[in-house]
């Protein structure tokens, strides 16, 4: 399978201009694409081709008063602009016969927007120096932040800049069966929600981390600071940045929790089940802001790629299945249950449940893993006693003692 492997990107002050014309000039490209096509498009004319573009956008462009600049930059990443354009124009119309949650058309790039990017390809020459820098053609040898070692030889390189004015290098790279995983016996149903970000069939309640509500005060201040500035200043940008940088932070720490999560989960259990939740559905509604905090999306996504590298089984059930109203001990179906209502009892088996361990217990067993329903059950129902038995007795009854068969009374 092929992974992305990203790294922070330190450039000096003439990379960092080398690097905004390069971004300047991909987006020149694909919007001279864009406008050509939608030009043949409103006269009736074919669709161009990517062939036809890169000769008339790029070649001969390069020729002309209007387009020299396009020489300063690798011919590389102009053509990957153009594939680009492709895979923007492949994704709408494959939206549109099913084949995929429909996409808009493709849209102008602004120089405004604050995040640009720009891909190498092996066509480009780049290399890895022998001081471990990235040497990009026509930008340099740029230092980078090397966190761990690619596992084989990436086949493209993308240079990417954030909103808060951060630069990383992404490599995609070939894995192959190498780093499939010895077996284990464990497997495990996971009920993501809000109170506790997951919640194990075994018991284990992992709290969530909240990182949105616990910098909302930070935010709060950075944008404040930006409302309150003049539109089109120095100053204004300066807090934008400050602002994306807050986000940056939050953002990169539910990443690095979701990964050291995803890991363990994959690396001690051979197979792992997930309910399908509606999170679109859940985020138009009042709890907006904590579904968007959780992050259960990109979770999942992890743990899916990750089962697929490590040699784990990932299984997805319907978001359907009635987990919180079935007993998990006897299987009887028990009726939706108020969110306020965590703890409940089973009028069948008289079993005491926990919601989530349950729910996490049933999402295992719709999913066909072999999961013990031990870890949902909290205790048993006390039992009545019988109404003649109830309550104390500080005298004797003659009438127990003689139906006991005890003689002398």
């Amino acid at each position: 399978m092929q992974l992305r492997y990203s790294f922070r990107l330190y450039p000096s002050a003439g990379q960092r201009t080398a690097l905004a014309r390069a971004f300047g000039c991909a987006r020149v490209v694909y919007n001279d694409a864009l406008r050509a096509r939608e030009t043949a498009h409103s006269e009736g004319m074919p669709f161009p081709k990517t062939g036809d573009l890169s000769k008339q956008l790029i070649t001969e462009a390069k020729n002309t008063p209007e387009r020299a600049w396009l020489a300063e930059v690798s011919a590389v990443i102009l053509q990957q602009s153009l594939r680009d354009l492709d895979a923007a124009y492949r994704n709408f119309f494959d939206g549109l016969m099913g084949k995929r949650p429909r996409m808009g058309v493709p849209r102008y790039k602004s120089r405004k927007d604050t995040r640009q990017a720009v891909r190498f390809t092996a066509n480009a020459r780049w290399s890895i120096t022998p001081g471990q820098k990235l040497r990009l053609p026509k930008i340099g040898d740029v230092r980078v932040k090397w966190s761990r070692t690619l596992p084989s030889s990436p086949s493209t390189v993308t240079v990417v800049k954030d909103s808060a004015g951060r630069y990383f290098v992404s490599f995609v790279v070939e894995t192959g069966p190498e780093e499939v995983l010895p077996e284990v016996s464990p497997e495990l149903g996971i009920d993501l929600g809000l109170g506790h970000f997951a919640v194990l069939s075994d018991g284990t309640k992992i709290d969530s981390p909240r990182f949105l509500r616990r910098a909302e005060k930070r935010l709060k201040k950075a944008q404040r600071a930006l409302s309150r500035k003049e539109k089109g200043s120095k100053n204004r940008d300066k807090a934008r940045v400050r602002v994306a940088r807050a986000h940056a932070r939050v953002a990169d720490a539910r990443r690095e929790f979701h990964h050291q999560l995803s890991t363990k989960l994959i690396r001690e259990n051979q197979a792992v089940a997930v309910e399908d939740l509606a999170v679109k559905g859940l985020a138009r509604t009042r709890l907006a802001k904590s579904v968007h905090d959780a992050g259960w999306s990109a979770f999942v996504s992890m743990l899916e790629y990750k089962a697929a590298r490590y040699g784990r089984t990932f299984l997805r059930i319907g978001r359907f299945e009635p987990t919180s109203q079935v007993c998990s001990r006897c299987g009887v179906k028990d009726g939706p249950k108020p969110l306020h209502v965590r703890v409940w009892t089973c009028g069948a088996c008289e079993a005491v449940l926990d919601r989530d361990v349950n729910a996490a217990v049933n999402v295992a067993k719709a999913a066909g893993l072999a999961v013990s329903a031990c870890g949902a059950q909290v205790s048993r129902a006390p039992v009545p006693a019988p109404r003649g038995e109830a309550g104390t007795h500080p005298k004797p009854s003659t009438i127990r003692w003689e139906q006991a068969g005890i003689p002398g009374f």
